[in-house]
């Protein structure tokens, strides 16, 4: 299908939305329903807000909180007036945050005031006197879903500025409608920083044109539309929340239940009140709600689709979703910040080992093309680095890694993946090139492996990192968590790689936990398995 048709800039697109499904709900939040047209009314409440704080076209604010309708308000708002959100966490910390703040030049930080007693007041102050872009702290609270609510009574002098005070900004005549006006589609819209797994953090700079380009062509793939319902999950300050997510319904129409932080009896209950039509998410996620003992009081019949975003989805995984949703669709999900959302999904009508072997086709009006190390094309099934072209690709990165390699004069990204393509255009992932290891001279790409392992009956995550050796180079050390009652040694998991895989592919080192290290956007943080093991 062809992308979904879209408007030039995110503050238009929202407009669109309110004129065409005005009443319908575009929001599930803490028990609140939130129409289209309220998200609208919503944001340009907020915009005269930013608008008073003296934000315009081209300066950048930072939020830090929770999948929470106020971020969304704040996120349309800055689009409207093109002002640039640079998302930022719950989960970062100083040195994160500081970084992050004095490369994108944040002028204004919205955030969460504490959370899980961690104060996030007191670090911005902390932090502030090195930071001399930063001029304003606001604090993250729920504007009203109506009219504009009464003035709030007088507080201490001392109270810091809330989102909600903003929002009573008083209008001036014709004031937002010239900010908007002035909007373009290659205005930076979104900044969202690398995982910074070798180095600091790159921010890749996402414009309106950009986000809308990889929301349309997600929005026709999986075909959303009015009616729709999904439990959202995955971060708004990750291309997960904010483009797959938020903008791919925005243009389809459909309804998202916002959950704050992922804990699968919280996904599960949101669920049982509302079933969802959509079912996606991270492996990791979908693993802990199916294999949750509440998701057998879940109504999933209503589920059409099956979205598995991060890597392909293991035979165990499939075979769990099949058997709760047999009428639902199963497909992986391919993307990257820099693609600013999905570039690359399972076409209709796959067959089952295209679904469990490969992550699919690129987008109808994007390009993909593998290269040796020597940077020539590669043959097909042969492995290399996965570039890719598109209108979803953004311009490139700001702030001190502007200019930065990934991004060429041709338009085309290099992934930092490996993988190889068949002649059917079908992609199989390899996983990061920095992830292969060379054990006794011979490759090993731990996605491979990790494939295998997914399959044990007792194996419920699974995460492979390359660990230096004195005699072959390098080995494979493999972490991995057991399903709850399982009596899985090492032994039993080499004695099953055995049986499927190369020997030099059977996993040197076993090491069983009870958990692993995760990131914000719900993947296993390989950089720490990495650290541990250095």
């Amino acid at each position: 299908m062809e992308a979904v048709s879209a408007p030039g800039t995110i503050g238009a697109a929202l407009a669109q939305a309110r004129r065409q499904w005005p009443a319908q709900d575009a929001y599930l939040c803490r028990g609140r329903h939130w129409s289209f047209a309220a998200t609208a009314d919503g944001a340009d409440r907020v915009a005269e807000g930013l608008l008073e704080l003296g934000l315009a076209r081209g300066d950048r604010i930072g939020v830090i909180g929770l999948n929470h309708v106020e971020w969304l308000l704040l996120f349309y708002a800055a689009a409207r007036i093109g002002v640039a959100v640079v998302g930022l966490s719950v989960r970062y910390r100083d040195n994160e945050i500081a970084h992050m703040i004095a490369d994108a030049g944040v002028q204004a930080v919205f955030t969460v005031a504490e959370l899980d007693g961690f104060d996030y007041l007191a670090m911005l102050a902390r932090l502030a006197p090195a930071l001399p872009s930063l001029r304003q702290v606001v604090v993250l609270d729920a504007p009203d879903a109506g009219q504009a609510a009464p003035p709030a009574a007088a507080t201490a002098p001392q109270a810091p500025l809330t989102l909600s005070a903003l929002a009573r900004s008083a209008p001036q005549p014709g004031r937002l409608a010239r900010a908007a006006a002035a909007v373009h589609a290659d205005d930076l819209a979104m900044v969202i920083y690398t995982s910074g797994t070798t180095g600091k953090p790159k921010g890749a700079g996402l414009t309106h044109r950009s986000l809308l380009a990889a929301a349309g062509a997600q929005a026709a793939h999986v075909r959303t539309v009015p009616g729709d319902h999904l439990q959202l999950a995955l971060p708004l300050n990750h291309v997960g929340g904010i483009t797959c997510g938020v903008l791919n319904f925005l243009l389809g129409g459909g309804t998202l239940e916002l959950v704050p932080v992922f804990k699968a009896e919280l996904v599960l209950e949101m669920m049982r009140r509302h079933p969802p039509t959509l079912f996606s998410g991270v492996p990791t996620m979908a693993t802990l709600l199916l294999s949750h003992p509440a998701s057998a009081g879940v109504d999933l019949s209503r589920v059409r689709l099956v979205v598995v975003g991060g890597s392909t989805v293991d035979g165990a995984l499939l075979e769990q979703l099949q058997r709760r949703m047999p009428q639902a669709t199963v497909m992986n999900l391919y993307g990257l910040s820099e693609c600013s959302g999905a570039i690359v999904m399972t076409p209709w009508q796959a067959a089952e080992a295209d679904v469990l072997q490969s992550i699919g086709q690129v987008f109808r009006g994007s390009e993909v093309r593998v290269l040796t190390p020597q940077g020539e094309p590669a043959a097909a099934g042969e492995v290399g680095e996965l570039c890719f072209r598109g209108p979803g690709v953004a311009p490139g990165y700001i702030g001190a890694a502007a200019g930065a390699a990934g991004f060429d004069t041709g338009g085309w990204l290099r992934s930092g993946d490996l993988g190889c393509q068949d002649a059917r255009g079908y992609l199989f992932l390899k996983g990061r090139m920095k992830d292969m290891y060379i054990q006794g001279g011979f490759n090993v790409y731990p996605a491979e492996v990790e494939g295998v392992i997914a399959r044990h009956p007792e194996v419920l995550m699974v995460a492979g990192i390359g660990v230096p050796d004195p005699v072959l180079g390098e080995v494979g050390r493999y972490y991995i968590v057991a399903r709850p009652g399982s009596a899985l040694r090492a032994e039993d998991v080499r004695a099953f790689c055995g049986e499927h895989l190369a020997d030099y592919k059977v996993p040197r080192q076993v090491v069983l936990r009870a958990e692993l290290p995760m990131t914000p956007a719900g993947k296993i943080h390989k950089a720490a398995l990495r650290e541990e093991g250095a």
